[in-house]
């Protein structure tokens, strides 16, 4: 390996993973291998979360000058507030999107930590910076198009944004703050800080303008919870039959999708019976759902299933297409 790429990798990785490392020198093969993954891994994480950010600051950037703006219609969250002053005041946006931010970026690094502090920083001073040098044409003044698109791109831009590990909007992280403190969920919060920031918005601009503002918050978070959570539902589905072999067969030839095998003990009636069973679980998608139960009941129509939605899933086969025959 070459000694500079071995002195970055010892800079790094080695150095902190192994402590009784006192120079490069003394790396050893295995070492300087798995310290080589590790950095490779590092590396393009961190290339991929670049990417993402700058996309999802681009496309933020784009619904709010694009539409938003110039309409005079405003979001939810820290980026309606900002919305809002910008309407009310002659304090350009870019501005207040930073100042607005700079308290949930302090408390991100208290509840998130160091990394996503810096990262929501950079993300946030990104966009500020496009926002003042970028110019994006005014598409339409069609006040429902306004609405839905403008949320749209905006959604879009806040949901790249955290897929990258960074937020364009701090009001999740006082959410999530708060939900820990005062033991409300986080759904709640999230509501009544925008039932606030739309009735001052119905008070200053107009019952109107709110009106279509909340459209525009209703596109907005459908739109990330898209991207976040992505195309497809997941169903994780646990299943304690009889035939548990059969059933474990057909979902890995059938269906192409793996499964985990857990035993446990089978107790009904008044006294129970106590009889060891195969508990199989697998994770589907839900327009698999339909098949499973069919094939399902072909073995045993009397097995007992529960199902439960799953955000997303990483590894495994799930990602996998599944086998066709």
């Amino acid at each position: 390996m070459h000694p500079f790429v071995l002195k970055i990798l010892y800079k790094t990785v080695l150095r902190h993973k192994y402590k009784d490392l006192k120079s490069h020198d003394n790396v050893s093969r295995f070492r300087m291998a798995k310290g080589y993954r590790e950095f490779m891994i590092i590396l393009r994480r961190l290339i991929k979360d670049i990417l993402l950010m700058t996309l999802g600051i681009f496309s933020a950037a784009f619904g709010l000058k694009g539409f938003l703006l110039t309409n005079h219609f405003i979001d939810g969250g820290a980026t309606g507030i900002a919305l809002l002053v910008s309407a009310l005041t002659s304090i350009p946006l870019q501005i207040l999107i930073i100042g607005i931010n700079i308290p949930f970026i302090i408390l991100g690094y208290k509840v998130m930590g160091r990394q996503f502090a810096i990262k929501t920083a950079c993300a946030i001073a990104g966009l500020a910076i496009v926002l003042s040098t970028v110019h994006f044409p005014n598409v339409t003044n069609d006040n429902i198009l306004v609405a839905i698109f403008g949320g749209f791109f905006l959604g879009a831009g806040i949901g790249f944004s955290i897929r990258g590990g960074a937020v364009i909007d701090g009001t999740e992280v006082l959410a999530i703050y708060l939900s820990r403190k005062a033991g409300a969920s986080i759904g709640d919060i999230i509501i009544v800080i925008n039932v606030v920031i739309f009735s001052t918005a119905a008070y200053f601009l107009g019952v109107e303008i709110a009106l279509y503002s909340m459209v525009t918050y209703l596109a907005a978070s459908k739109t990330l919870d898209f991207i976040v959570e992505g195309i497809e539902e997941y169903i994780g589905v646990t299943i304690v039959a009889s035939h548990s072999e059969e059933i474990r067969q057909m979902i890995i030839h059938n269906m192409g999708r793996g499964v985990t095998i857990y035993k446990g003990n089978r107790g009904y009636g008044k006294q129970g019976e106590k009889n060891e069973i195969d508990i199989i679980y697998t994770v589907i998608t839900r327009l698999e759902l339909n098949k499973l139960n069919s094939e399902i009941e072909k073995i045993e129509p009397q097995a007992f299933m529960v199902m439960n939605s799953i955000k997303d899933t990483k590894g495994g086969m799930i990602k996998k297409r599944p086998l066709h025959h």
